[in-house]
Formats: structure tokens, sequence, C-alpha cells
């Protein structure tokens, strides 16, 4: 292999293939990339497994080759050398060599011939989507994946088409998150379970992206193809929850209070908050009192009144502080709405202007 190439673009596929590339300590060859040079391209692939990783870009080529190279040690030294147009790559035998002006530097390879291969999907089902609303999605309902692999299912962000809508939805039994993302047209496509343990790295890798991007999925995989990138997430076998069942229709009471006063009160109950996170509520639309209270034995408590719209019956509950405030990131809207649907009974969050997000929190043994 004999290549000159642009810095900054080497800089940019290295940095989204090493952190996909694996730690395997019976499969080195995982902890390498590997460089494929053909065709005026230099290709970069990474693997832990799990995931698998591809992009291009353009190079002037001398000579056609490959090699694997460890991801982290060639990652690292991109990233740290002085900023230069570009930088000539050459792989001789088992030795990977990198010139630039300042610098010669040379590492070792691996077999690549052990390297495994990236594998291409077939019988798929396909669709496009913005990848800004992917991302979206995922972002707005990942949180509340369990991070337990003891029930698979639930460690994942469950995905599946309603409309002309890409639904997200993510639970580890005590909150639920579901997030609609409207497109212009989805086909129809069989529901799937995305990993936990992959979301960072498909939202990283797609933040990437510009425009719309291909997603292909079969029964074991799903892929990610826009422009010269592709991604590749094994899926999980398994059912979910049938959810839409325990998210209450009918609500006893209601409070609506602006966004950020409510993330404030919450970092206040963060300061005396207990071992179990507990907040407790009390509402009463009569007095015009909504309340949040914590208590911890070894610092003291604090009780915070909030300004909003109350309607209904009183209430009082206890809820996993951290749950709701989770949640509030993925709302847009300016004012949030709290619906109670009674003693013992789940908490519905809402956006009041977004009703694309619907958020549901259990409540904890007072």
């Amino acid at each position: 292999m004999k290549i000159e190439c642009v810095q900054d673009k080497l800089r940019t596929i290295l940095s989204q293939s090493e952190k996909i590339a694996g730690k395997n300590l019976t499969l080195p060859v995982l902890s390498c990339v590997l460089l494929t040079v053909e065709k005026g391209h230099l290709t970069v692939r990474s693997t832990n497994l799990d995931m698998g990783f591809e992009s291009s870009v353009p190079v002037k080529v001398e000579e056609e080759g490959v090699c694997a190279v460890p991801a982290s040690v060639l990652t690292s030294f991109i990233n740290n050398i002085s900023n230069e147009k570009s930088i000539k790559l050459t792989s001789d035998g088992n030795i990977f060599s990198l010139t630039t002006q300042k610098n010669k530097t040379t590492i070792k390879c691996l077999p690549y011939e052990d390297f495994p291969t990236i594998p291409e999907l077939t019988n798929t089902q396909t669709f496009e989507i913005e990848a800004g609303d992917f991302v979206k999605g995922l972002k707005a309902v990942w949180y509340s994946s369990s991070v337990s692999s003891i029930k698979p299912e639930l460690a994942s962000v469950y995905m599946y088409p309603e409309e002309n809508n890409v639904l997200f939805v993510a639970t580890d039994s005590f909150r639920l998150a579901e997030k609609r993302v409207k497109t212009k047209e989805v086909k129809d496509f069989d529901r799937v379970l995305i990993p936990f343990k992959n979301i960072t790295e498909i939202i990283r890798v797609l933040e990437q992206a510009q425009g719309t991007v291909k997603v292909s999925l079969n029964k074991n995989q799903i892929a990610f193809n826009y422009g010269s990138t592709r991604l590749v997430s094994r899926v999980i076998d398994g059912t979910f929850p049938d959810y839409r069942q325990i998210i209450p229709k009918e609500f006893k009471t209601e409070v609506v209070v602006l966004k950020e006063d409510l993330l404030r009160s919450l970092k206040i109950a963060n300061i005396f908050s207990d071992t179990f996170n507990q907040v407790s509520v009390v509402i009463s639309p009569e007095e015009k009192k909504f309340e949040l209270t914590t208590k911890n034995s070894n610092l003291g408590e604090n009780t915070t009144a909030l300004s909003g719209a109350l309607s209904g019956e009183p209430a009082e509950s206890s809820f996993n502080y951290k749950y709701i405030n989770d949640c509030l990131q993925s709302i847009d809207a300016d004012s949030v709405s709290l619906s109670f649907a009674g003693q013992g009974r789940p908490v519905v969050v809402r956006g009041v202007s977004d009703k694309s997000f619907t958020y549901l929190v259990m409540p904890m043994n007072r």
C-alpha cells in the first residue's frame, strides 16, 4: 500500500471507526482498523462482532493494498500531530508507516486475513429517514432502556412504523418513553429491537450524517447507509411488551407547569434526596398547591412550591426524581403536563404543545 490522503478526512473517519473497534484478547485483530486501498479510495473498517463500521475517502494511490493497524494507536497519532494538508501512508509486510512534513512513524500491523467480514444484509426491508430525525428519536427514549441484560427485550430501543411515523420506545419497567417521529413517507417494516449498548455509537455516527439515511433491516441485523458510510448492528431476538395497555387513558389530576420551573425544583430535590432519590408530590387544585418534598436524614429536608395550572382531584404520590428529570430534555415545549391516574398508578408527562412524546413513571412506595 502506498497512498497520500487529506489529513482532516482521515481524522474524521478514524475517530468514527476507532470507537467501534473491539477489545478482544482472544481475537486481537478486533482492536484494529482494516485499511483497504482500491479504485482510488481508502476504506476504513472496524468491528466488535456486535457492530460493524465502514467508510471510504478518495485518496491519491500509488499502490493498492490491505493492512490491519491498531485502532487506538493510529487514531491517537492522527489526532495529535499538527494540522497538515496531506499525509502519506504506506505498508510493507507487517509494518505500517505514516509520513508528514514533521513526523515519520511506523506501527506494527496484525495479519489482516484474520479480520472478520462485516456482513452485507440480505432479505432486507428498507426505508429512508432524515438522519437528524432518527437521532432525535433515539435520544428521546434510550435513557429509559434497562441496563441489565437479564431481559434483553428491555435492554433495547423498540422501533416500529405507524402510518407516516416511526415510533421509538424504551422501558426498564419503572418508566417508559415513547417518541413519534413524522416522516414524509415510510414503508412498512417489521418491528425491531436495537440493543441499548449499541445506541450511543449509532447516535454518534449518524450525527455526522447530513440529509437522509437509508435504513435496512432483517431479522438479525439493522444497517444505516449514507454517502460512503455504512454502520451495521445486530438486533435483539425478542418481543417487546405490549406497552400501550399500561398507559392510562383517563386521569383524575393534572398539573401544567413551566419546564424550567420544574427543572429548577428537581435540581433542589437532588440536594436533599435520599439514597432512593425519592421526591414526594402533593397536589391540591382547590388550594392551588403543588409541592415537591425531599428528605434526607443526614442533611435535612426541603419543600418547593411551584406555580401552575391545576385541575381535578387532590393527589399525593412519590417518584424517583431522576426519572422525571431525565425526560425533560426530550420535551421541546416550554410547558409540561403531569397527569395522574390515581393512587398507586403512574404519572404521564408530556409537552403541552408537543404531542409527539409520551413519558410514564411508576410511583414509589411511600
